[in-house]
């Protein structure tokens, strides 16, 4: 289906430069645009590929609209504008209501009329599926666990028994939600595990990556409140918090009972110990180990960026003398300052 520029300067808010009449059915970047294609700048480091692209229109900020060969969509926010335009060129397909006969759902599971049910899937008992859910091909939902209204379970995905998902949460495939928490008492003999009780609680308006674990909580619920957006290959720990609309990227470790608060950005590979309480609007950057508490905003980081490998053994050997050398400084200051005194007493 395509759309005139006129109806998409109208429906999303835009200023439009050039022909109102001219239609756009897909997107593309700048550089591998085709005409009856529309793209976006938001980057300023690809300002270059702008002279040069064949779309048919580009969505951009007014100050970049001059540079423009094309039609121009004028937005104060490029990115968030062009996410609504693909979404409205690239509908989500759309999935029959109705049980898969190769699911198997337990008789007293309560499936909505309106819900999705793919091949292979296992509802089991007292479970709950909402009105225009999807749960697709290969999914378990485990006993009395809810999926909310317009969710969508992916496909492989794991729900285990007693976790609730809120409503128009999307699971990507692999993930699992529920699995026990790794919550082991040491004995002489060995380990003795300690029974996981809680469960998982996922707010509405989540979306969750591909081979994700969500643990269920020792006693009381691991937590994903609403608007959260989660990454592939992210651990949350049992008893774990992570406040609203929260956004953390792909390989971040939370280790458990970890409170991580709202609007907070976390990059990948993030490291987090656990017990620990994380302040509302905190900014994380890639690959840092968080081990305390973060209690104002601001942007947090650790790790050392990337060098030549000469100079970076060079640098990890003299790191390893840096408590020696930290001494010696502390003691070499005690001295002057002893005899800065003295002669001053002089």
């Amino acid at each position: 289906m395509s759309w005139t520029l006129g109806q998409l300067a109208v429906r999303f808010g835009c200023s439009l430069r050039g022909d109102p009449d001219l239609r756009v059915e897909r997107v593309a970047t700048l550089a591998q645009a085709t005409p009856g294609t529309i793209t976006f700048l938001a980057n300023p480091r690809y300002r270059a590929q702008l002279a040069t692209t064949r779309a048919t229109a580009v969505i951009l900020a007014a100050e970049h609209a001059e540079q423009c060969p094309a039609a121009a969509l004028i937005a104060a926010d490029p990115y968030a504008t062009y996410a609504r335009v693909a979404a409205l060129l690239h509908p989500a397909q759309a999935h029959p209501p109705g049980v898969h006969p190769r699911a198997v759902v337990a008789a007293d599971a309560t499936i909505a009329p309106g819900a999705s049910i793919g091949a292979c899937v296992v509802i089991e008992s007292g479970a709950r599926v909402g009105e225009h859910a999807r749960v697709g091909p290969g999914c378990v939902v485990g006993a009395r666990a809810e999926i909310g209204s317009s969710s969508e379970l992916v496909a492989s995905v794991v729900v285990c028994h007693d976790v609730r998902i809120g409503a128009r949460v999307l699971v990507h495939p692999g993930t699992v939600i529920g699995a026990d928490g790794f919550g082991f008492a040491r004995e002489p003999e060995g380990w003795l595990k300690v029974p996981q009780l809680g469960s998982v609680v996922i707010g509405d308006d989540v979306e969750i990556g591909a081979l994700t674990t969500i643990d269920r909580g020792a006693i009381e619920d691991t937590v994903v409140e609403e608007g959260v957006k989660l990454d592939n290959n992210i651990q949350v720990a049992h008893n774990v918090r992570i406040g609203a609309h929260t956004i953390i990227a792909a390989c971040v470790g939370i280790s458990g009972s970890t409170v991580i608060g709202k609007r907070c950005m976390i990059a990948g590979a993030v490291g987090f110990v656990g017990h620990l309480q994380i302040a509302d609007d905190v900014v994380i950057t890639g690959q840092t180990m968080v081990n305390r508490s973060i209690d104002k905003p601001g942007v947090y980081s650790s790790a050392l960026p990337m060098d030549e490998a000469v100079r970076w053994r060079r640098n990890s050997a003299r790191f390893r003398h840096l408590d020696e050398l930290a001494r010696r400084v502390q003691a070499l200051e005690a001295t002057l300052g002893k005899k800065g005194e003295r002669d001053r007493d002089d």
